[in-house]
């Protein structure tokens, strides 16, 4: 059971860090790696799938959002959408790849949705690039424990 809870609590700080809310996965997935807590293999599971979900949310809430825009309370400016909206179609779909980023891979996500990428297209992007970041940390812890 305590075991339970350590997948189920990196899955939601997995979850959390990719929202716009302040997480460290990273740290908290390298953490339960080198303590050897669990299986590595449920632990990389459990951030990859925490953080796409936190992603799939980011993207739900950018294709909802468009319709609150031009509201005076609301909090993003046609501007500023567009700025974003351009930025993200001159790198195109392929830059979801590095959704994982801090700084701009929320923003990414959040975009992605307002300009009703397909979600069918978006997913594997995201996970792919969020997985490849737990394989990098995996990979370099297990390399520095031999």
């Amino acid at each position: 059971m305590a075991e339970l809870a350590v997948y189920a609590g990196l899955f939601l700080n997995a979850f959390v860090a990719a929202t716009l809310l302040p997480a460290a996965s990273e740290a908290t997935f390298g953490a339960l790696l080198l303590a050897g807590e669990g299986s590595a293999l449920l632990l990389f599971l459990a951030a990859t799938a925490g953080n796409t979900a936190g992603s799939c949310i980011n993207w739900w809430l950018g294709r909802e959002a468009r319709r609150f825009q031009g509201r005076r309370w609301f909090p993003f400016k046609t501007d500023q959408f567009d700025r974003a909206s351009g930025r993200f179609q001159r790198y195109g779909v392929w830059s979801l790849l590095f959704a994982w980023l801090p700084i701009i891979g929320d923003p990414l996500t959040f975009i992605a949705g307002t300009l009703k990428i397909r979600f069918c297209l978006f997913l594997p992007l995201v996970l792919a690039g969020k997985a490849a970041r737990y394989s990098v940390i995996w990979a370099g812890i297990a390399t520095a424990s031999t």
